[in-house]
């Protein structure tokens, strides 16, 4: 079906910047389907929460705690969706999954996990103080 796989993910100190990249492989037919792609993280005893989205039509939906400091990107060409994380937190600190949804699932929030079946294996994020 959809595979996602996430790298970019390392050891920075407080107000440093990462870029992660989440490659998007699979059948054509299922990532046609796909109408949003988004980042997640997971912090150690947390839930897993939603940080940004980005649809196909190029709409943007961001978390307000990371709003004006990460900012996705999707290159369609290369079916790689980007996340450029800048201004970096010790609370920023998390594995980061990219996730992608498919028909039937386009009504739930962007930022709801609910909305989205494929997902990566995760790149840890971790942000020195």
């Amino acid at each position: 079906q959809v595979q996602l796989a996430e790298s970019g993910g390392g050891s920075v100190q407080s107000g440093g910047s990462l870029k992660l990249s989440c490659q998007i492989s699979g059948n054509s037919g299922y990532i046609d389907g796909i109408y949003s792609m988004a980042w997640f993280r997971q912090a150690p005893e947390k839930g897993r929460e939603g940080v940004v989205a980005v649809d196909t039509d190029g709409t943007k939906i961001y978390a307000d705690s990371v709003k004006g400091r990460f900012t996705i990107s999707h290159d369609s060409a290369k079916n790689i969706v980007y996340l450029e994380m800048n201004g970096l937190r010790p609370e920023d600190t998390a594995m980061y999954y990219c996730a992608a949804d498919k028909p039937g699932y386009y009504d739930r929030h962007h930022l709801d996990l609910e909305r989205y079946t494929y997902w990566g294996q995760g790149t840890l994020v971790t942000v020195s103080s």
